[in-house]
Parts: structure tokens; C-alpha cells; sequence
């Protein structure tokens, strides 16, 4: 039995036919804080569902992007096992495609499910694919990417489309330089350089105040009016932390200020949450 926290989405096709495979595609939400951070980890993931599942391995080949995320394809003998990890979300896409009866896809979904800690498993699709024993009606492709019920993967484009109030990005950066975190020039520098990566103008001075006489909340608070609202932080000196806010009714783009925040206080890694405001 899959596990009660894996959920189907759609119908999947049943018939007759004969097909060349199948396909699934699977989503793990609310994965381990620190486990799609490591490639090394997440190709065990994949290997291990792969094997445990009855497939025959050929080779895998796995990257690593900057400043996070995980990309990888274990080649067997069936087909493939594919994934990538936005590790700033806690959540991985996995691809499996077999043109095999004997591999197990509940074991390797379970699997992947328990090595990726994840706590909510979603099986988007489930697809025949090669269906070879009759024709079937051939669509215009543009006629089927424009009617395709999809959400967007552009930040930009959704916020033109809703035409929102304003954006809110929350980034919470982890195991930062201690050292600059504690300097409030750095600090103030760091404000600098943001407004003019994302092109707002600055109104009056940054505000940066040491606050917290309980050492667990201890650090610097920052605050930053722009002409378009407001950018806060507080920077927590037990555990290296910094939690940034920016809220601005002009557009910029999510990705970059976590990077840019990554990057200038040399954090291990990032998690992000956005909001369009209406």
C-alpha cells in the first residue's frame, strides 16, 4: 500500500492498448531541512529507489547548482529516474519512466518518500506513453500548450497577469559569516547593494539597531524605507541566521535578492517564501 500522505492527481488512462511505457511524475513537499542540500545524498536517494525497486542501474549523473539545487538522472536499463530539488522549498520533482513490468513503483516512491524525509507526496501523473496499437487524433501543439490548465513559472509574468498591490519576499539565510552579520556597516552595505540590484530608491537612512537582552534573539534589526515600501531584517547571533523582508509595490525578482543575500554573507543556504499582495 502507498504510504496515507501519497495522493494521486488526474485519471490515469486505462485500456487495452499496448504501450511502449509509463510515466510518473512525482512531487515530495516538505522534505528534510537539509537534505536536498547535498547532491551526494539525493543520488543515493535515487539509486537506492532504483534498485530497491527491481530496476537495473546503468550510471547516474548528478550536478550541483549555485547557490542551491539539485539536478540528476539515474540511466536504467527500463529507462531513466530523473529529479530536481528546489531545496529554498523543500521540495523535489521526480520522473519515472520504465518500458518495464518488473519494477516496483510503490517501493521506489516509498522509498524516495522516506530518504527525502518528505512528509507529503503528491503523484501528479500517470501516463501511457508510446500507445502503438491504433492512431490516435493528432492536435496542433500550439492548440494544446495554449488550452493547458498550468500555473505559471515566471514570478514576473504572474504578477502582470494579477497585477497585485505589491510583492512580498521573505528569505531566511542560514549558517552566515558571524562576523559580518555583526557588523552593522556590513549590514548597511549589504541594504546598499540590494536596492540597486533590484532598482528602489532609497528614503532616508537604514536603520540598524542591536536588539535582544535574551541571547537566543540577540542581533542587529534593520529596517530600510524605499519609495516603493520597505525592506527589514533581523540578524540572529545564535544561530548565524538572518531573516529578510521585502516588500515593494514594484517588481523585482524573488531569486536574486536570495542570492544576492546568499552571496554577500557567505550563508550555507537559503529558504524563500513569496506572496503577491493584493
Amino acid at each position: 500500500m502507498l504510504g496515507k500522505n501519497i495522493k494521486f492527481v488526474g485519471n490515469s488512462k486505462q485500456n487495452a492498448c499496448f504501450s511502449l511505457g509509463r510515466q510518473l511524475t512525482i512531487e515530495y513537499y516538505e522534505c528534510g531541512a537539509k537534505v536536498l542540500l547535498n547532491k551526494d545524498w539525493v543520488e543515493k536517494a535515487l539509486l537506492k529507489a532504483a534498485k530497491e525497486s527491481g530496476a537495473t542501474i546503468i550510471s547516474s549523473s548528478f550536478h550541483k547548482f549555485k547557490p542551491q539545487g539539485v539536478s540528476g538522472v539515474v540511466v536504467i536499463a527500463e529507462s531513466h529516474f530523473t529529479v530536481h530539488a528546489w531545496p529554498e522549498h523543500n521540495y523535489a520533482a521526480v520522473d519515472i519512466f520504465t518500458c518495464g513490468d518488473n519494477i516496483d513503483l510503490e517501493i521506489a516512491i516509498n522509498s524516495m518518500k522516506d530518504s527525502f524525509e518528505s512528509e507529503n507526496v503528491v503523484i501528479s501523473s500517470d501516463q501511457n506513453r508510446g500507445i502503438i496499437s491504433k492512431p490516435f487524433e493528432q492536435k496542433k501543439v500550439s492548440q494544446i500548450l495554449k488550452n493547458s490548465k498550468i500555473y505559471p513559472i515566471s514570478w514576473k509574468k504572474e504578477y502582470e497577469k494579477k497585477t497585485p498591490w505589491g510583492v512580498l519576499t521573505s528569505v531566511d539565510i542560514y549558517d552566515s559569516d558571524p562576523q559580518i552579520i555583526r557588523d552593522a556597516k556590513s549590514i548597511e552595505r549589504f541594504v546598499y547593494d540590494l536596492c540597486d540590484l533590484i532598482d528602489m530608491k532609497r528614503f532616508g537612512e537604514c536603520q540598524i539597531v542591536h536588539f535582544g537582552e535574551d541571547e537566543k534573539v540577540e542581533g542587529f534589526s534593520m529596517t530600510q524605507f524605499i519609495e516603493t515600501s520597505l525592506i527589514s531584517g533581523h540578524f540572529a547571533n545564535a544561530s548565524n541566521s538572518i531573516y529578510l523582508d521585502i516588500f515593494s509595490c514594484k517588481f523585482y525578482e524573488p531569486r536574486e535578492v536570495a542570492e544576492l543575500a546568499m552571496s554577500f554573507f557567505k550563508g550555507d543556504h537559503y529558504k524563500m517564501q513569496i506572496a503577491l499582495r493584493q
